[in-house]
């Protein structure tokens, strides 16, 4: 069982809990929850923003970057004093400023500096807020390693998409790259219009809330995309691959 809730998260969290689907026990399981950002620019600024604010009780930061003026459009934890600051540290500091009572680990390192099965094993939910296709593809395979669920995020320019693996219930991002190509532009190649970023950002926050309360129906086995120029979403049927090297049925009978 949960931890109960103090009076006082208790009432400040008081519009969560008065939700039906959420309740006490909701609020609580956020209040225990451990996750796992990747990437701490456009995506994961807006995800850990509001993360912290909703009332996760851990969260672990990952990024090896600085704070550069040309990310403030965008990434919003960050202002012109913390500019030449390393993001996980200047983004730490917001965040207890937000909420004191959220526990955040700040690793101020790259993934592959890191012993990521080990890293991811000791979280409930993790965000892949990167930009590259190397670490996603790292980050799915030691999240379905470890038995871990994975919120990933990509926007450029006006465009945006999601994706969701739930251990044991899903295809994996392996999955989707076996039938479509990740974009190999960057923002700073192909630009990005910054409310696209923060609302994918915010949309992979309330997917892993959504995940570790057990609330709504979280879109599995699906690639959602974003068209911010025709304000459109759509939702694309993504059937878990037999042949997946990470996830398929022949890479676990070896």
């Amino acid at each position: 069982m949960p931890k109960p809730l103090s009076h006082t998260d208790a009432m400040r969290f008081n519009r969560q809990i008065v939700l039906p689907q959420i309740d006490l026990e909701g609020q609580e399981r956020l209040a225990e929850s451990r996750i796992l950002v990747i990437g701490v620019g456009g995506l994961g600024s807006a995800a850990a923003n509001s993360l912290c604010a909703s009332g996760v009780g851990n969260l672990t930061l990952v990024d090896n970057d600085t704070v550069e003026a040309t990310n403030l459009p965008r990434q919003t934890l960050f202002d012109e004093n913390q500019i030449g600051e390393g993001k996980v540290i200047a983004a730490k500091q917001r965040l207890e400023a937000i909420n004191q009572a959220c526990a955040i680990t700040a690793l101020s390192t790259s993934i592959q500096a890191q012993d990521i099965n080990a890293l991811v094993a000791q979280h409930d939910v993790v965000l892949d807020c990167t930009d590259n296709t190397d670490s996603r593809d790292a980050i799915n395979k030691a999240c379905v390693e470890q038995g871990v669920a994975l919120v990933s995020g990509a926007a450029i320019r006006f465009e945006g998409q999601l994706f969701v693996y739930k251990p044991k219930a899903s295809a994996c991002y392996a999955c989707l790259r076996t039938l479509f190509d990740a974009p190999e532009l960057s923002c700073t190649e192909a630009g990005i219009f910054s409310p696209v970023v923060n609302i994918i950002g915010i949309y992979q926050a309330m997917l892993a809330m959504q995940l570790i309360m057990e609330v709504g129906e979280v879109p599995l086995n699906a690639l959602l995309t974003f068209d911010g120029l025709g304000h459109q979403w759509q939702q694309w049927s993504l059937p878990k691959q037999p042949n997946c090297p990470v996830c398929g049925e022949s890479t676990h009978k070896k």
